[in-house]
C-alpha cells in the first residue's frame, strides 16, 4: 500500500509588533525628501521676495503711496503748506469752469491726433526703408534712432526754440522760399503747437525700430506671391505689409497715444516757461496747466483733480483703443 503525504500550509509567523504595517507609497513618496523640499521652496521664495524688496518699496512709496494720497488731496484745498481742508467735489466744478483747464484739454487733444499719427507715420515710412537690404544699415539705424534718446531732454528743447525763434533758421528758410514771415513760430500763438508737433515727430526712432522688427517677421513669399499676381507696391504694402503688422501697429500707436497725453517738458520750454505755456497758452497742454497749478499756483488740490482726470481720460481712450483692435488687428493665433 502507498503512502500517501499531505502538505500543511505553514502559518505565517504572528507579528509581535501589533502597530499597522506600513502602507507601500508611490515611489519616491519620501516623508522626509517632500519636507525638505517644502523647506527648499520657502528659502527660495524668501530669496525671490528679498530681491525684489527693492522695487516693491519703491512701488509703495514712489507710487502707490503717492496716487493714494493725491486721490485725498483731489478732494481737498490744499497748498503744500497748509494742512488740507476737506471740500468734497468742489476742485471737480472749480476745474469744469475753468476757461484755461477747457483750453488746455483742447490743445492736449489737437496735439494727440496730429502728432500721434504723424510720427507713427514718418516711424514706418524710415522702417520700410531701412528694411531694404542697402550698404551702411546699421549706422543710418542708430542714426534715426538717435533722436529719441536725446529728444526729451530740455537741452534739445532750447535748441529746438532757438531754431524756431524769430529770425532764425526756420524763419530764414520759410521767407526765403515761400514767401512767408510769421516772425518765427515760437512767438506765434497759432504757429508754436506746429514747432512741439515737429519735435514730436523728430522723435520717431523708438516706434521706428518696433516697426521694422515687426516687418522682420513677414514672410517673403507672400510678397513674391503677390508680384506673381501682379500686384503694385501699394497693393502689396496695403493688403500684406500692414495686415500682418497689424499687432505692432496697435503696440505703438496705444504706446505713443498715451506718451502724447503725457507731453510736459518740451511744451513748457518751447512755451517759455512762467506759467504762460506759449503765447496766449499756444502750448497749454493739460500737463502743463497742472504743473501751473500745483507748483506755480500752490493749488496741489486741484492739480491732483486735474491728475485723476487725466488718468481716467488715458484708460477710457486706451479701452476704446482695446475694443477698437478687434476689427483692424490681425492675430497669426486667430487666424489659425
Amino acid at each position: 500500500m502507498g503512502t500517501t503525504v499531505t502538505h500543511h500550509a505553514t502559518a505565517a509567523p504572528e507579528r509581535l509588533d501589533k502597530s499597522p504595517a506600513p502602507r507601500p507609497g508611490p515611489p519616491g513618496a519620501d516623508p522626509a525628501g517632500r519636507t525638505a523640499a517644502r523647506r527648499r521652496g520657502r528659502r527660495e521664495s524668501l530669496a525671490g521676495y528679498l530681491f525684489m524688496s527693492p522695487w516693491i518699496a519703491g512701488f509703495l512709496l514712489l507710487t502707490a503711496g503717492p496716487m493714494v494720497a493725491s486721490l485725498y488731496f483731489a478732494f481737498t484745498d490744499y497748498n503744500l503748506f497748509d494742512t488740507p481742508k476737506w471740500i468734497g467735489w468742489k476742485n471737480f466744478t472749480d476745474m469744469f469752469a475753468d476757461p484755461r483747464w477747457r483750453t488746455s484739454v483742447e490743445v492736449t487733444l489737437w496735439y494727440v491726433v496730429v502728432g500721434t499719427p504723424l510720427k507713427l507715420a514718418a516711424a514706418l515710412a524710415v522702417a520700410l526703408l531701412l528694411n531694404q537690404k542697402r550698404r551702411g544699415q546699421a549706422f543710418y539705424r542708430a542714426a534715426f534712432y538717435a533722436p529719441s534718446l536725446i529728444g526729451a531732454s530740455v537741452s534739445i528743447a532750447i535748441v529746438w526754440k532757438a531754431i524756431f525763434s524769430d529770425d532764425a533758421i526756420v524763419d530764414r528758410t520759410q521767407r526765403a522760399l515761400f514767401g512767408v514771415d510769421v516772425g518765427g513760430w515760437t512767438g506765434d500763438p497759432d504757429w508754436i503747437i506746429y514747432s512741439l508737433v515737429a519735435l514730436t515727430v523728430w522723435q520717431f526712432g523708438a516706434p521706428m525700430v518696433i516697426f521694422l522688427a515687426g516687418l522682420k517677421q513677414v514672410p517673403r513669399e507672400l510678397y513674391e506671391a503677390a508680384e506673381v499676381d501682379g500686384a503694385g507696391t501699394w497693393r502689396r504694402f496695403w493688403n500684406i505689409t500692414l495686415p500682418m503688422i497689424s499687432p505692432v501697429l496697435f503696440f505703438n500707436v496705444l504706446l505713443e497715444t498715451i506718451h502724447s497725453f503725457q507731453i510736459f517738458g518740451s511744451a513748457y520750454i518751447l512755451g517759455g516757461a512762467g506759467g504762460t505755456c506759449g503765447p496766449a497758452d499756444g502750448t497749454l497742454v493739460y500737463t502743463c496747466y497742472l504743473y501751473v497749478q500745483g507748483f506755480e499756483n500752490s493749488r496741489m488740490g486741484f492739480a491732483s483733480a486735474m491728475a485723476w482726470m487725466l488718468l481716467l481720460a488715458v484708460g477710457l481712450v486706451t479701452a476704446v483703443l482695446f475694443w477698437s483692435q478687434r476689427r483692424w488687428v490681425h492675430y497669426e493665433e486667430a487666424a489659425r
